[in-house]
Formats: C-alpha cells, sequence, structure tokens
C-alpha cells in the first residue's frame, strides 16, 4: 500500500493497523535544534485519546508515545524523527461477524475490490486509530511554528444543530465533552447524543479549525495553494466528506460587496482587514488574518442496527456490528484537524524559507 506520506519538506509518514501491536510515524524534514521530549506530544494525543467519555470509543488506550530516533539530550537532531504507540486494546473479536461482510458506507468493500484483502479487525489501516500519528506529528509542527502560531479547534454542529455563533467562547471548549465552543448547546448535545447511542446508532458533525497569527506570505501559486494543500489534508482524515475555507459554500450566496474584505491601514502602520470570509487565504497565499477551515464528518459506519448488505461471496446478506464504536466521530476529529493544520502550515513556512529565506521568522 502507496501513499501513507504527506508534506514535502516537513513530511510525515504514519504505519499501523488498528489491532496491530503498534502504530507509528516517522517525521522527515523537521529542523535541528528544536527542543523536543514526549511531554511535548503528550497533551495532544490525550485530547484525542478513547475512552474520556461515554460520547467516545470505550476502547481503553493510554496512547503513551515513544521517541525512538532524531532526538538527542532533548532537542531535534535533523535526522528522521520516529515515534510510536503501542496498541493495548484490542478485541479483535467483536469483529468476526463481519469479516467477509461488508459494512455499508464503510471502506471494508472498497479495500476489498482493490487489494483482495483487507483486515477486519477495527478496520485495520482504514481504522480512525492512524489518527493518533497525525496528532502526535502535529504536536512537533506546532514546535516548528513556535508558540506564536495558535491553533484551536472545535465542533461547532452535530447533526441538524449547530452553535450559537453569538455564544462562542473559547474557553468553552475545554469544559465541555465536544469540544464545544457554545455551552448551551454542548447541553442540548449530550441528551441528544446519548439517545443515539442507546438506538445503536450514530450521527455526524461539522468541525473547524482556526490558527491566529498566521505570518502573510504562505503557500505558492498555482498548484502549491495553501488552502488547497489544507483542504486536502482534512479531507485525508478518516470520515470527512466536505471541506472549506473561510465562507466557503455560504460565499455562493453573497454578492461581490459583501463577500470582499475590505482594508484600511491600521494604527500600527499595518493592514487592517473589516472582514475574514477568505479564511485568511487570498489567491493560495496566508493572507496575515486567522486562517479559518470546517470540515464535514459523516456518521459512523459502524451500527448496532441491521443494514443490509453482501459478503465476499457476492451473496445477499444483513450487517450489524458489534464492539466499541464513537457514535460521533467528530468529536474526537477536533484534535486531528488541529494536527492537520499545523502540519500543512509547518510544512509551508519551511518551504517558504527555502525560497525566500528567513523573512516570516
Amino acid at each position: 500500500m502507496s501513499h501513507n506520506s504527506f508534506g514535502h519538506l516537513f513530511r510525515v509518514t504514519t504505519w499501523g493497523e488498528s489491532h496491530g501491536p503498534a502504530i507509528g510515524c516517522v517525521i522527515d524534514g523537521c529542523p535541528p535544534g528544536i527542543a523536543l521530549t514526549e511531554a511535548d506530544i503528550q497533551p495532544y494525543l490525550d485530547k484525542r485519546r478513547p475512552g474520556q467519555s461515554s460520547f467516545t470509543t470505550q476502547r481503553q488506550e493510554p496512547d503513551q508515545v515513544r521517541i525512538l530516533s532524531g532526538v538527542f539530550e532533548g532537542v531535534t537532531t535533523g535526522t528522521p524523527i520516529g515515534l510510536m504507540i503501542d496498541n493495548v486494546d484490542q478485541r479483535s473479536k467483536d469483529y468476526g461477524n463481519i469479516a467477509r461482510s461488508f459494512r455499508p458506507g464503510h471502506a471494508d468493500l472498497t479495500y476489498h475490490l482493490k487489494y483482495g484483502i483487507r483486515d477486519y479487525r477495527g478496520g485495520g489501516r482504514s481504522s480512525a486509530r492512524e489518527t493518533a500519528m497525525r496528532v502526535a506529528a502535529g504536536a512537533v509542527a506546532r514546535k516548528v511554528l513556535g508558540e506564536g502560531v495558535v491553533i484551536r479547534g472545535a465542533m461547532v454542529q452535530m447533526g441538524a444543530h449547530r452553535i450559537e455563533p453569538a455564544r462562542w467562547d473559547w474557553d468553552a471548549v475545554e469544559r465541555n465533552a465536544f469540544f464545544c465552543p457554545d455551552a448551551e448547546t454542548a447541553i442540548a448535545w449530550e441528551q441528544e447524543l446519548l439517545q443515539i447511542r442507546k438506538d445503536g446508532s450514530s450521527i455526524g458533525a461539522v468541525c473547524e479549525i482556526v490558527a491566529d497569527n498566521v505570518p502573510a506570505g504562505l503557500g505558492a501559486p498555482i498548484y502549491g495553494k495553501l488552502d488547497s494543500d489544507l483542504a486536502s489534508a482534512m479531507m485525508s482524515i478518516n470520515a470527512v466528506k466536505g471541506v472549506e475555507i473561510g465562507d466557503g459554500f455560504a460565499a455562493a450566496s453573497l454578492r461581490g460587496e459583501d463577500n470582499a474584505d475590505e482594508m484600511r491601514m491600521g494604527a500600527d502602520g499595518n493592514i487592517a482587514f473589516l472582514s475574514n470570509h477568505a479564511g485568511g487565504i487570498l489567491g493560495g497565499i496566508s493572507s496575515g488574518q486567522p486562517v479559518v477551515v470546517r470540515f464535514a464528518v459523516k456518521p459512523t459506519s459502524s451500527l448496532l442496527i441491521p443494514r443490509r448488505s453482501v459478503d465476499e461471496a457476492g451473496e445477499e446478506t444483513e450487517v450489524s456490528t458489534k464492539g466499541r464504536h464513537d457514535p460521533c466521530v467528530g468529536i474526537r476529529a477536533v484534535p486531528v484537524g488541529e494536527a492537520m493544520m499545523a502540519c500543512v502550515l509547518a510544512d509551508h513556512l519551511l518551504r517558504d524559507r527555502a525560497q525566500n529565506g528567513p523573512r516570516l521568522g
């Protein structure tokens, strides 16, 4: 299986399966001289870790990361950084009933059609378990970007129910199980998701990732656009079916004068934007405004409710999935989206330095 790497100068390759002995990644291109320990990575993994509430899978994985290479005496050496996490709570027997049949809406079928073989235990390589290593890589990317660039994510919609933008509070994100910036909406989601889990069903979501203090000038025309790389990175996350930058699809309903981000000169002598419909990217290049990306996550395909399907022999059957699954995968997708934002920005920062020197700091 190829295509397990992303990025150009900051390049990440992930490996491992959901129910294998371990998962890991190799980060190539990280500059030398950056202070890095497991303690810099672990807090981000803890945000994504399963089993932390009744609203996520109850698989108990400590997700303790180990640095295997690329760091000496607490500092990056410029050589490939190897990271690994042991899998400790696999229950492969839960997947015995889908060993020869395909979950509707899942990659079971397409992996079988492409490779003729698939690891049915937890979805194997198609499992969201793989995203733990993206989060680990994202922690390293944040170190490359420096403390000035602040990347935050939130879940802004669950099913048909959106947050109230007027109540947006970043501090609220850390105080509920949904990474929700609207405390009142989080309470309503709690009751709804408990019922969905009781029904053996699942539901989709929309997540928003915002990067503040991104320097202007990242990205390149025509085929190296920052927004195209961000869209590709977010679409690579398991279960993501749509991505938008800034106003995204909502911009299609605006008139030009309403969509234009007008400018004035600020008191500090820098250009000040009066709005941010573009999501901080113009012509594929960062403008210095906050970079805003949203992505839509479909409901998980592992359901207790029987669904019509077929098996490997071409026989019609019904499929229901036992085991431990997220009733809303959008919740744990938030730290994954943050990580992908960090990796893309770090890659573009290094690419810009390679072409233009250290002008962006």
